[in-house]
């Protein structure tokens, strides 16, 4: 796995002795830190929001011009956290370049987490129908040629991370073979809450980006919805609150989109919202409309156990403006969350530690940034 914490400004360098942890990573006791939370009401709920953003990040000569784009996208975070608007989790996807780092340092969230890294191996079973997927088949579109980048995928809270889960993906096609996409389950113990709350972040395989038949990226596609979901089973707690955001590259691909439905261990918010008995502030009930089709990014949930988990408004920001270009190719999507629990589940949890390790990474697998 590969994570980095940072401090709020000005950035503190730690002195703290460090202790080695599962995955490469180290230990590092920060200094006191205070995070701000609305305090739960007397119903004991809390709100969190969660932003998915592919902030097109791709290395050059891939992508021009996109280090001031990246830089602006930090700034803005930032600004958003003066104004006490900042979303509580930040889930990034395509942040290859460098420069993230400077967007992390700028939005002034207090930890960070990154994964797979490009040397990363899947783990757990693989999909049985994938045995008879031909894993280099287009040598001319990048499948073969082994992974050339992380699988761009990042992490920012506020919050203590306290575990970090991450799978590549076996599977792929065409030019997205070359970074190593999978899945990152991010485990934190946000202030207030009575449990930890579980976070993943995700990147699926695209569909004419790749550059080979559609046939065959939505196999690959298919396949990795297969491992997302065992990897979904495999690491969530299932008793705990569990949140979900990403590119999944389904925009006008029912095909994409329906596979497997049934076995999806959790709900996608568009789709929730779209029920009149479940409205959300910001997207209106479309008899007869699919709009989780309408984007590549999605978000969804799942909150059976003791906390339960319910979102309650959507909204689109750093979408194109009077005056101001999109920063990336993609809007951000931010969903409010209401996390609600029972006062008897308050009083029997345990207080956590004012105090809760940060986990930092050993290397980066940002790669170098170009003009």
């Amino acid at each position: 796995m590969n994570l980095a914490a940072i401090a709020t400004a000005p950035v503190l360098a730690a002195t703290a002795a460090t202790a080695p942890v599962g995955g490469g990573a180290t230990i590092i006791s920060p200094p006191p830190v205070i995070v701000e939370r609305a305090a739960a009401s007397d119903d004991h709920s809390t709100d969190i929001s969660v932003l998915t953003y592919n902030i097109r990040g791709l290395p050059w000569p891939i992508a021009r011009g996109r280090a001031k784009a990246l830089k602006k996208i930090g700034a803005e975070l930032a600004t958003m956290r003066e104004e006490g608007r900042q979303p509580d989790v930040v889930l990034i996807q395509e942040g290859f370049r460098s420069e993230v780092s400077d967007l992390v340092k700028t939005s002034g969230y207090r930890y960070w987490a990154q994964g797979p890294t490009r040397f990363e191996r899947a783990s757990g079973s693989a999909p049985q129908d994938g045995r008879h997927y031909r894993r280099v088949r287009y040598v001319r579109f990048g499948e073969g040629w082994g992974k050339f980048t992380s699988a761009g995928l990042h992490v920012l809270t506020d919050d203590p991370i306290v575990e970090v889960r991450n799978t590549p993906y076996r599977f792929c096609a065409g030019f997205d073979c070359l970074a190593n996409k999978g899945a990152m389950l991010v485990r934190l113990a946000p202030p207030g809450l009575p449990q930890d709350l579980d976070i993943i972040n995700t990147h699926l395989n695209s569909r004419g980006a790749s550059r080979v038949p559609l046939k065959r990226s939505l196999r690959a596609h298919n396949l990795q919805t297969e491992e997302l979901n065992a990897f979904i089973n495999d690491h969530w707690k299932a008793s705990t609150p569990l949140l979900i955001g990403g590119d999944f590259n389904v925009r006008n691909a029912p095909d994409r989109y329906d596979y497997q439905a049934a076995e999806r261990p959790y709900v996608v918010v568009s789709e929730f919202c779209n029920h009149r008995a479940n409205p959300c502030a910001g997207q209106a009930p479309a008899d007869g409309e699919k709009p989780w089709l309408r984007s590549q990014d999605l978000q969804a949930f799942a909150g059976d156990g003791a906390v339960s988990v319910r979102p309650i408004s959507v909204e689109k920001v750093f979408g194109a403006a009077p005056g101001r270009r999109r920063l990336s190719d993609h809007d951000g999507y931010l969903v409010n969350y209401r996390l609600s629990w029972k006062p008897s589940l308050a009083a029997a949890s345990p207080p956590r530690p004012a105090e809760t390790p940060q986990l930092a990474a050993s290397d980066s697998e940002i790669a170098g940034g170009q003009p």
